[in-house]
């Protein structure tokens, strides 16, 4: 398989497993969407890391592939590529990325549906394909507006030049940077503690975020409201802030 879930202590690792360069075909972009939506349903899976492995990421689409198909193709293809993308950005639970080596197009799209990216120091991201006359099509126009700001983007788009990781990091595609036989183990354990957490608040404060950032802010603020309301239903909250009361912040445990 291209793409595998492998499940411990709460954390689903969504590992790319196409060699050399994790190229993201047709058919590995199809296995993403099932298991992404499979990490969705199951409730031994709290939280979710991307990782393509020690030395790369994901190096973009399949050109060789790509190139073989006519507009005809495309059109019959483009709504199933993006869906892809979009299970991986709607898993209703925290999802890091674990970025090593080079994150091109689809490979820097995919790290884009990610929560939180912590990449290694050798790494490279970018969305080449104004280089092949095309532009991002996987989502890329629109989260990495929505991650970084439209002049940042267009800059990155426009020129499809690479960013090294403290330039990522500088301009807000990256959240943390480590070296680069640290990266998964960062990415696992900011997983880990956060599969800890109460997972319906983390799901409401997700679906929140997101929606708001899609929409007008009344209907954010809406969104809002009713899961702050809805979450005094929940055990979580409860335990939350009997904890509180009885011991002090922050020591609630909620599995």
């Amino acid at each position: 398989m291209t793409v595998n879930l492998e499940v411990a202590e709460g954390v689903g690792t969504l590992r790319l497993d196409r060699p050399p360069m994790n190229a993201l075909d047709i058919a590995t972009q199809d296995r993403l969407k099932e298991l992404a939506e499979e990490a969705t349903r199951r409730d031994d899976v709290r939280a979710v890391v991307i990782y393509g492995g020690e030395k790369v990421f994901a190096a973009g689409a399949d050109i060789k592939e790509m190139q073989a198909m006519d507009h005809t193709a495309m059109v019959l293809r483009a709504r199933a590529l993006q869906d892809s993308f979009t299970a991986v950005a709607r898993i209703p639970k925290p999802v890091v990325a674990a970025v090593t080596g080079y994150a091109l197009g689809g490979g820097c799209e995919l790290a884009l549906c990610a929560d939180y990216r912590i990449a290694a120091e050798n790494a490279k991201l970018g969305q080449p394909e104004i280089l092949l006359g095309l532009i991002p099509g996987a989502g890329g126009t629109q989260r990495l507006a929505r991650l970084i700001g439209p002049s940042k983007a267009k800059d990155l788009i426009f020129t499809g030049r690479q960013v090294k990781a403290d330039e990522a990091l500088a301009l807000g595609l990256v959240d943390r940077v480590v070296p680069a036989e640290e990266v998964y183990s960062a990415a696992h354990a900011w997983a880990a503690k956060l599969a800890q957490g109460p997972a319906i608040a983390l799901r409401a404060a997700k679906e929140s975020i997101d929606t708001g950032l899609e929409t007008d802010i009344d209907t954010g603020l809406a969104v809002e409201r009713n899961w702050f309301a809805g979450l005094f239903a929940t055990e979580d909250r409860e335990r939350g802030m009997r904890s509180f009361v009885e011991e002090g912040p922050g020591k609630a445990k909620f599995l």
